[in-house]
């Protein structure tokens, strides 16, 4: 399956953004499929995931409240909304994709992965 995400920008504090992840090639929905950030300097860290199997849903806890993923079926993808905003949430987003039947929080646990969209959050 080929990852394609968008819907990075420039953003305040306290304002919004919703990332897209487009698959092709296979339905995403037969995938666990999960969003990381990386921000300069720093490692790749686990934001949100959906499970194959049973549509479970896992957040860090740096977004648990104001982040929300969820899976676009009709488009092939999943979506990540962003609220609540914070200038420490600037990162590039990478969305991933696995055939494992549980969500992982690391990045090894992820064999497809998108090209990364960069989120930036002004104070």
């Amino acid at each position: 399956v080929q990852l394609q995400a968008s819907g990075g920008g420039l953003v305040q504090s306290g304002g919004s953004l919703k990332l897209s992840c487009t698959a092709s090639g296979r339905a995403l929905s037969r995938y666990t499929a999960a969003w990381f950030r990386q921000a300069p300097g720093k490692e790749r860290e686990f934001v949100a995931g959906i499970s194959w199997l049973r549509d479970s849903i896992e957040y860090s806890d740096s977004v648990k409240g104001r982040f929300t993923i969820s899976r676009d079926s009709a488009k092939n993808a999943i979506t990540l909304q962003m609220n609540s905003l914070k200038p420490e949430d600037t990162a590039v987003y990478y969305c991933a994709a696995d055939q494992r039947f549980e969500v992982g929080r690391t990045r090894q646990k992820y064999d497809h992965w998108g090209q990364g969209t960069l989120v930036t959050v002004s104070s």
